[in-house]
């Protein structure tokens, strides 16, 4: 709802539609829009307008149902219908699925036969995307068999966020940077998905899920495809994610010494004493449920071939982070090594995904004054300083390519079972055996073994 209050403001939404809220809690159109707009209130980046929300919530209607329920089923088809015929709405409709993965088939089901030829249906579906390929897959089958692909619009967030989406244009639109976009120039990437706060009460989902389904399947493995990808031929949706795809399907699957799992202790983050995850409401007190991930991998294509990309994710970390580094290989017999002032760090293009969006580039420069000494600096670019508009939120982008049948920033069917196949490969060898968990303490960077991963390749985590 904030992000349809965004996009109301800047009036991007159609002239003619209607808002219809679907769930189980029992309410009415006002109680509905009422909670709505303390909702915005809350959490909207634009400054509450009540010009603005009057237009909105006019066209809000809410339904009370369960759809195991096939008289709920009825009940939300003819609200729908009522709206259409009250603004003449052509029968176009995005159905936004943020539900339990259980009720996928039943609502999917629901909605296919009910589907007509009046206007264009669009299906938005959240994360989880299955638990496994096995699951994945016959998700897909289910969608398939009711909707067309360019129907289904498969949400991840991080994709909708600015600098993700700024990864194309620094590199495809800058001639100074796709010629050292390499193996021969890079030395190694790291990507980092960092946060600091624990489940947030979301045991249920986590101890199924784990790190590794919760982040790493989708974000993670989608800002690496992102960073790796060949320039496409044209910047279409089928262009642009046929690149991903070459991707994943090149990622060779890391042995059980290039993957590192963790689970927090308990420790200090921000300045607050915080539980451990086995301490957390609903969690077992055995459980060996990962809440961190690190591995080394590597894509095997002539672009990059032998060069490590780092990822790691994780939760109750130091802070909140995300960031893409290129670390680009060392000059050569640097004449100005013995007068460093600090060593001569490698020159590094660190793309801050958030929680301060811009790039930033790392590069060595004399100090003032008598003698030759070298320093690094950085060369900054911040969008908050860039541009006098504000940043829009990634589901305020997603939300109108939905609208528009835009889906570059959204994800294939095979993206999402390349992503499955490598997951399952790294589930499949912790399976084997037991790890000695809590290994971390909240507020730290993640286990020991983490960084002995990089330090065996004589490398290490960036720290800033």
């Amino acid at each position: 709802m904030p992000a349809l209050y965004a996009l109301a403001v800047r009036r991007l939404l159609p002239p003619r539609f209607a808002i219809v809220g679907v769930a189980r809690t029992e309410g009415d159109d006002d109680s509905w829009r009422k909670e709505m707009e303390q909702a915005v209130k809350e959490h909207a980046r634009d400054e509450f307008r009540q010009d603005v929300w009057s237009e909105l919530a006019e066209a809000m209607r809410y339904v009370s149902t369960d759809f195991a329920d096939e008289g709920g089923e009825d009940k939300l088809e003819e609200r729908i219908e009522a709206c259409e015929r009250e603004q003449d709405l052509g029968g176009n409709r995005v159905y936004y699925l943020a539900v339990p993965p259980p009720a996928f088939p039943t609502i999917v089901e629901a909605l296919g036969k009910r589907k007509d030829d009046r206007g264009w249906t669009r299906v938005i579906v959240e994360k989880p995307f299955g638990h496994d390929l096995q699951s994945a897959l016959a998700l897909n089958e289910l969608l398939r068999g009711h909707f067309q692909e360019d129907e289904i619009f498969r949400i991840d967030h991080y994709l909708g966020k600015e600098t993700v989406q700024n990864m194309l244009a620094l590199r495809f639109a800058n001639g100074i940077f796709e010629p050292i976009w390499n193996r021969q120039f890079v030395d190694h990437v790291q990507i980092t998905v960092a946060e600091s706060i624990g489940i947030e009460g979301r045991a249920g989902y986590y101890e199924a899920a784990g790190a590794v389904r919760d982040i790493f399947q989708n974000h993670l493995l989608q800002l690496l495809a992102l960073t790796a990808m060949e320039p496409p031929v044209e910047f279409t949706a089928e262009s642009v994610r046929n690149e991903k795809v070459k991707v994943l399907r090149a990622l060779h699957t890391p042995g059980p010494k290039s993957v590192v799992r963790g689970q927090y202790g308990r420790g200090f983050v921000e300045g607050e004493e915080v539980v451990a995850y086995r301490e957390e409401k609903g969690v077992a007190s055995d459980s060996t449920t990962e809440t961190y991930v690190a591995a080394k991998l590597f894509v095997d294509n002539w672009r990059w071939a032998d060069t490590p990309f780092y990822v790691r994710m994780g939760k109750r970390l130091a802070r909140r982070e995300t960031t893409i580094a290129i670390q680009f290989k060392a000059a050569p017999h640097p004449p100005f090594e013995e007068s460093a002032a600090e060593g001569l760090r490698p020159n590094v293009l660190l793309i801050h995904v958030q929680p301060d969006e811009g790039v930033s580039l790392a590069i060595g420069v004399k100090v003032p004054g008598q003698g030759m000494q070298i320093r690094t600096v950085h060369m900054d670019f911040l969008y908050g300083g860039a541009f006098r508009t504000g940043m829009p939120e990634a589901y305020e982008r997603l939300i109108l390519d939905v609208m528009l049948g835009e889906a570059t920033l959204f994800t294939r069917a095979d993206e999402i079972e390349e992503q499955w196949l490598l997951v399952d490969a790294i589930v499949a060898a912790w399976q084997r055996d037991k790890p000695g968990f809590p290994n971390y303490a909240a507020g730290t960077w993640g286990p020991p073994s983490a960084d002995d991963l990089l330090h065996r390749d004589g490398r290490s985590w960036r720290r800033h």
